[in-house]
């Protein structure tokens, strides 16, 4: 179990799992989740963090088949500007490992962001905590947990 899974588990959020043998040699986690698992790219989400020019760390939820829009997350997130996070400052504030950080059970509630699109499908899938491990959700129970906003932060 990982802190994402015990949370849906604990809110008794409606949820599947899905898990598959993680390649250490892949490029992109998301994109091999996608693959492994035969879903829509479109569907499956990556989990990105940013920092602000302030500092604040920001949590990105984007499709793995794009990228995310530094400029539109700043605007939604009502900052100047904002980076890519560095990874050991990720991985310390969320308690999870690159290439497995979930939005869902972070060490530390940060400002979440999701990419309009989610709410294209009836589920999505995110990292749920561990490489080789999906949680499959709605973007509705999705951002109630994280208590997300949804905004237009994708590129394709």
């Amino acid at each position: 179990m990982t802190p994402a899974l015990d949370l849906l588990k604990k809110v008794r959020a409606e949820h599947r799992i899905h898990s598959y043998e993680h390649d250490p040699k892949a490029v992109s986690y998301g994109l091999e989740a996608a693959e492994k698992l035969n879903l829509n790219p479109a569907q499956v989400f990556k989990t990105l963090l940013v920092s602000s020019e302030k500092g604040e760390l920001l949590v990105a939820v984007v499709p793995v088949a794009g990228s995310l829009d530094l400029k539109a997350l700043a605007q939604a997130a009502a900052v100047k500007k904002v980076d890519m996070a560095d990874p050991q400052a990720a991985q310390r504030v969320t308690g999870y490992l690159l290439g497995g950080i979930s939005p869902l059970g972070q060490k530390k509630r940060l400002r979440t962001f999701i990419d309009n699109r989610a709410q294209d499908f009836d589920t999505l899938y995110v990292s749920a905590g561990r490489r080789g491990l999906e949680v499959e959700l709605s973007a509705a129970v999705l951002a109630q947990l994280t208590t997300a906003s949804f905004a237009a932060i994708g590129r394709d």
